[in-house]
């Protein structure tokens, strides 16, 4: 089986924070990205087949018309309820982290000095359940 590079999208409406985390991702492991400033753009392109979104939570920084982080959440379940979907924030409160979980995000983290490391580790995590699906999944079809 080839090494395919992880299709990763990152949505955020920060152009700053984006490219940030573009570069972060570039620079540390071998992912194809594509960035969006908007849940809409995202939703738009998910035919993409994206094996993990980075969402913003908020995404109305710019434009307050702008569909929030957790409504574009809800549209992506909607397409592919597989896609794991790791929300962001710059706000570190437990009750949006409760949100963003009780709508199937995969994980919640909070934009800091340390975002980067730990969204590296919840997509490695990620990638680790999966193989041990198919693992399992190719384990079951020969019983």
């Amino acid at each position: 089986m080839k090494n395919e590079k992880i299709k990763l999208y990152l949505v955020d409406d920060d152009a700053l924070f984006l490219k940030l985390l573009e570069l972060e991702f570039l620079e540390n492991a071998d992912f194809n990205i594509e960035t969006f400033a908007t849940g809409e753009l995202c939703l738009e392109h998910l035919s993409g087949c994206p094996d993990v979104i980075i969402l913003d939570y908020h995404l109305d920084g710019i434009d307050k018309t702008a569909m929030k982080g957790i409504d574009t959440l809800d549209r992506i379940k909607k397409f592919n309820p597989d896609i794991p979907v790791i929300m962001l924030s710059s706000q570190d409160k437990i009750d949006v982290a409760i949100n963003c979980m009780h709508h199937r995000a995969f994980d919640y983290v909070v934009k800091s000095e340390t975002a980067f490391v730990r969204l590296q580790k919840i997509i490695t995590t990620i990638f680790k359940y999966k193989k041990m699906e198919k693992e399992l999944s190719w384990y079951m079809d020969r019983m």
